[in-house]
């Protein structure tokens, strides 16, 4: 016998109840899963190569990191203002230290600009490896360079050091228009710059510091910072504008 109001076609007790949420795949074992639950992503070269980053522990990572922090742009900027407005001071009357307030128009104060990105959480780190924000940095760079170039010709600093500032300035501008396309190397733009600017000013013995040019292409590279084509393309570019607007102008 039926009980009363017994429904003969009762409701499954699933019926009327939220479905379960779909799950997600296992992640492999060994993958990181971050607080979201989901498979981290692989971590690729910033030089847009799709080559994994290099392990922290290798010691020709270190190495690499090691070259990249001594040659960077904003040290052989300031050191090759300083050689060469020290060189300006042979002449009877000029001062040796004009090459210092170009340094900090050039160097010192655009670095401040990106170390104060970096602390404020717009760049990863001072060399800003993500190319899509190289170009501001770029560009204040430039200003800041004119500036000085503009406050040293009025107070009449040695052509050398002004014919330097400008070669500098163009190759800035030269970089920050190509690196809305590519990456190209600053790094080795810079340091193959400063030998060609060096030999300028003191001859073929300057050329021994094309190795340490080579050295720090191969840190760029290493660190998966840029492309081989990258840091070939960045020293040619430098080492053409150095080694003809600074000896036209100077």
């Amino acid at each position: 016998m039926r009980n009363a109001g017994t429904d003969d076609h009762a409701l499954p007790l699933t019926e009327g109840l939220p479905a379960p949420a779909e799950e997600l795949p296992t992640p492999a074992e060994g993958v990181p899963v971050p607080a979201d639950g989901r498979p981290a992503r692989s971590e690729t070269s910033l030089a847009g190569s799709g080559d994994p980053l290099p392990r922290s522990g290798d010691p020709l990572v270190r190495l690499a990191r090691v070259v990249s922090e001594v040659l960077a742009p904003a040290v052989l900027v300031a050191f090759l203002l300083l050689a060469v407005g020290w060189h300006a001071g042979n002449t009877p009357g000029v001062s040796r230290w004009w090459g210092l307030p170009g340094a900090l128009f050039a160097a010192v104060i655009p670095l401040g600009y990106v170390l104060h990105g970096v602390r404020s959480g717009r760049f990863t780190d001072h060399h800003i490896p993500e190319r899509a924000d190289r170009r501001i940095p770029l560009l204040f760079g430039t200003a800041s360079l004119i500036c000085g170039l503009l406050l040293l010709i009025a107070l009449g600093a040695p052509r050398d050091v002004l014919a330097l500032l400008v070669a500098g300035g163009a190759g800035l501008a030269v970089f920050a228009a190509v690196t809305h396309w590519w990456k190209m190397s600053i790094h080795a733009g810079v340091a193959a710059g400063t030998v060609a600017a060096l030999t300028a000013v003191h001859g073929p013995i300057a050329l021994l510091g094309v190795p340490l040019v080579l050295l720090g292409c191969w840190a760029r590279v290493k660190l998966t910072a840029h492309t081989r084509a990258q840091v070939v393309v960045g020293a040619l570019v430098g080492a053409l504008i150095a080694g003809t607007v600074f000896p036209l102008l100077r």
